[in-house]
């Protein structure tokens, strides 16, 4: 597995009119405990008030980053909105890499990682606000065997987590709470083999995260250094240890407790190893 950082910035410099912006909203409409369609009137009504045109599609199981883009250039949009959580973000990043325009977010998921990292507000008015005003940074993209990332990668663990959780017919904090202690009990270390552009290590390890943007969700920091727009990817690799002392070792890197590691002696000594490179190999 080949996982590697592009700067390639999800921003373009805009310097049209409002009356000239056109937006394709993109609702996820089983995304996070509430109901979208109070949401998506209140969108589409702050939209016209702000003479801007707008579009509204519904992603499901079947949408992809092609179709969305496909809808964006035949709508002529000047900005895509993801409204959902951050599956839905990600798909809709790739959409807006691929289309060349702008994105928004509207966070409307369990987690929000993205949203909280880059600090956009939960509050709908509030996120709209930056949208209307034209707010933008610039964020990097990678990318994990080809396939486009924005945000976090995992392998192991936290992906197990991810998948149990995706397929929960309720959402929220609670059921991912219990999906991941369900996967705690019955997770087990695997050998990896990690190859960095200065040195390659073997590691037996619980899980690995590959972090752009800096946390899981719900403001659960795992990278806490990591930047949207350093150029670098933030790795955080867990290694074998006693099951007891796992919670103990998580807790001090969400507390922000570890520093990042530059020296390779250091590597055997700690249960938790948190670094940052711009690319990386992966082997199992």
């Amino acid at each position: 597995m080949y996982i590697g950082a592009v700067h390639n910035p999800l921003r373009r410099h805009f310097c049209h009119m409002a009356a000239m912006r056109r937006l394709l909203i993109v609702i996820n409409p089983i995304a996070g405990t509430k109901s979208k369609t109070e949401l998506e009137s209140y969108l589409v009504d702050r939209a016209r008030q702000a003479g801007m045109t707008c579009m509204v599609t519904h992603s499901s199981k079947h949408s992809t980053a092609s179709s969305l883009q496909s809808i964006a250039g035949e709508f002529e949009a000047t900005d895509i909105i993801a409204c959902g959580g951050d599956g839905t973000v990600n798909m809709v990043a790739e959409a807006a890499q691929l289309a060349g325009i702008n994105l928004g977010i509207i966070p409307a998921g369990s987690g929000n990682g993205l949203a909280n990292c880059a600090h956009i507000p939960t509050k709908p008015s509030a996120a709209f606000d930056i949208i209307e005003k034209g707010e933008f940074i610039t964020i990097d993209t990678f990318l994990v065997n080809r396939r486009f990332a924005v945000m976090l990668s995992g392998i192991g663990m936290d992906a197990a987590v991810a998948e149990r959780f995706a397929h929960q017919e309720s959402r929220g904090l609670a059921t991912y709470t219990t999906q991941t202690l369900l996967e705690f009990f019955s997770a087990t270390p695997y050998q990896f083999k990690i190859s960095l552009p200065e040195m390659s290590f073997y590691s037996d390890a619980f899980f690995i995260s590959v972090a752009n943007s800096n946390q899981f969700g719900n403001n659960v920091t795992i990278a806490p250094e990591a930047s949207l727009s350093d150029g670098l990817l933030d790795i955080v690799i867990v290694q074998k240890m006693p099951k007891a002392q796992l919670p103990f070792a998580m807790l001090r890197q969400l507390q922000g407790n570890n520093k990042l590691m530059a020296m390779a002696d250091e590597i055997r000594s700690k249960h938790v190893i948190y670094l940052q490179t711009p690319n990386l190999t992966v082997e199992n």
